[in-house]
């Protein structure tokens, strides 16, 4: 089976065990870059907890914008790295007033999606992950965010090379998922992760993929064959 066919394959599988997930009502895309910034290295609940906080301490994005850098690291404690977050955060925003006029990331939907993603790198602390994110989830837009549970799970299947980097499996699974299912690919691909695909000790026995799943065959059954 060629890599296409075997991500539609997994993908369509995927939604037969899960459904398809229920689209929330999204962020704004300024407000999605700033939480996806908090996420890095950290779990949904601290990432959500930094977010809340910066929203009761601080009325608007320009009020975070302008404040003191060792204030808004304070509030960001709970997300994990706040000394690298804080800082990521506060620049991007200047940078995008800077170069926008405003703190308005609108504009990228109008704009071929590569030359997006490429915009919203160029800040520090802005990677393929974050970029695709903001894309995908604010703005609808095709692109496929790959995180650690992705990057193992694409692994495990043999839809990547072992040796390929996180940097390059974003394009790699971009090219292989059909657009229109990058949404509910993500979210399904990681909550296997999560539930089935553990780092150590995957269930490979109730995965609901293992019939493609490189890993299943060459290393599960070999084991407790």
């Amino acid at each position: 089976m060629e890599l296409k066919e075997r991500a539609v394959a997994v993908h369509e599988k995927l939604l037969e065990y899960y459904g398809h997930p229920e689209m929330g009502i999204p962020l704004p895309p300024v407000d999605q870059l700033v939480s996806t910034i908090l996420s890095q290295n950290t779990n949904d609940n601290n990432r959500d907890r930094a977010f809340k906080a910066l929203q009761q301490r601080f009325p608007t994005w320009e009020a975070v914008r302008d404040a003191d850098a060792g204030e808004v690291i304070d509030v960001i404690r709970t997300a994990g790295l706040a000394n690298q977050k804080g800082p990521h955060i506060q620049e991007a925003l200047r940078e995008i007033t800077r170069l926008r006029g405003s703190l308005n990331l609108d504009f990228l939907a109008d704009l071929p999606v590569e030359e997006a993603r490429r915009w919203l790198m160029q800040f520090k602390g802005v990677g393929p992950k974050t970029a695709a994110i903001v894309l995908q989830f604010s703005l609808s837009r095709p692109a496929f965010p790959v995180d650690t549970h992705i990057y193992r799970v694409s692994g495990r299947l043999g839809l990547r090379p072992a040796n390929m980097s996180v940097e390059r499996t974003h394009d790699l699974l971009a090219e292989l998922f059909p657009p229109e299912s990058y949404y509910a690919a993500h979210l399904n691909l990681i909550r296997l992760g999560r539930e089935i695909c553990h780092p150590r000790r995957p269930n490979c026995a109730s995965c609901p993929v293992n019939s493609l799943c490189n890993y299943y065959f060459e290393v599960f059954l070999k084991e407790n064959g």
